[in-house]
């Protein structure tokens, strides 16, 4: 249950996790995640400002997913929804909180850092969980321990991830995105400084992409190509296509479960024709 929701997060490889002390900081931060191509966050219900906060970035930027973290009841949970938040997470696994969005149809991620944590999780449905505190609990070798056996769990894993181990994390499959405030710290919200949080943002995303240049030569129809290599096709892809570039869709090589595996550009560059793939 809402694993092809939160599949969707693929896409952006990174949750920006938000604290906000002020609403007034809102539409501001908002504007600067889209800005730096990462129109996601996760706004932690620990302070009073988290609803009216989540109220203002979606009525000014309906196109933001927006989740509420740090949800610890079902009240919060129907506040946050009214206000705009599409998924629910939460730092434990809090039954009364799963339950309530589960016969609700909302989209939730429990915090699981243990092996009875998943299977709580997997008694109501739930295939995707938040594994936290991240590096606390163990990090990666410890979410590829507990995938082994639970073969059709995926993991989002949230603390102490930053851009020196985001993409250990990322080149694992079963995870699907990692949560991390490096890019939005908190002195840099209170003091207003939003041009140098789309400057972490955007390096944060870059980062995420993990792109590299292939090999190059000759395709099929005979045309000079080179292949650009990324961690996610389908996170690349959103990403140069905010930047105004083009797709051949004519040209797409889907896997089984129809995630986009290669794709050409639709433009050729410098005589070459350009392959994104997944490395």
């Amino acid at each position: 249950m809402f694993t092809s929701y939160f599949k969707k997060l693929d896409g952006y490889g990174i949750i920006p996790v938000v604290k906000l002390d002020s609403a007034d900081s809102a539409v501001p931060l908002a504007k600067a995640l889209i800005d730096g191509r990462l129109p996601i966050a996760e706004v932690t219900f620990r302070t009073d400002a988290a609803e009216e906060s989540i109220k203002r970035m979606k009525e000014a930027f309906p196109e933001i997913l927006l989740g509420a973290g740090t949800v610890s009841s079902p009240d919060q949970v129907k506040r946050a929804v009214a206000a705009g938040a599409e998924f629910i997470v939460s730092p434990g696994f809090n039954e009364k909180v799963v339950q309530y969005c589960v016969d609700n149809k909302i989209p939730v991620l429990p915090g699981c850092s243990t092996p009875s944590d998943i299977e709580k999780a997997l008694s109501f449905g739930l295939t995707t969980v938040k594994f936290f505190p991240a590096e606390v609990m163990g990090g990666l070798k410890a979410i590829k321990a507990m995938a082994a056996p639970y073969v059709n769990v995926y993991f989002i894993p949230t603390g102490g991830i930053n851009e020196s181990n985001l993409m250990e994390y990322l080149k694992f499959k079963r995870i699907i995105a990692c949560g991390g405030s490096w890019m939005v710290p908190d002195n840099l919200i209170r003091s207003g400084k939003f041009d140098e949080i789309k400057g972490l943002t955007e390096a944060a995303v870059k980062k995420s992409l993990g792109l590299n240049l292939g090999d190059a030569g000759v395709n099929a129809e005979g045309e000079r190509q080179v292949t650009l290599e990324t961690r996610s096709v389908e996170s690349a892809r959103r990403y140069f296509e905010q930047l105004g570039f083009r797709f051949d869709e004519s040209t797409a090589k889907k896997d089984e479960s129809g995630s986009v595996q290669a794709i050409r550009f639709a433009d050729k560059f410098g005589g070459f024709t350009v392959l994104l793939k997944n490395n």
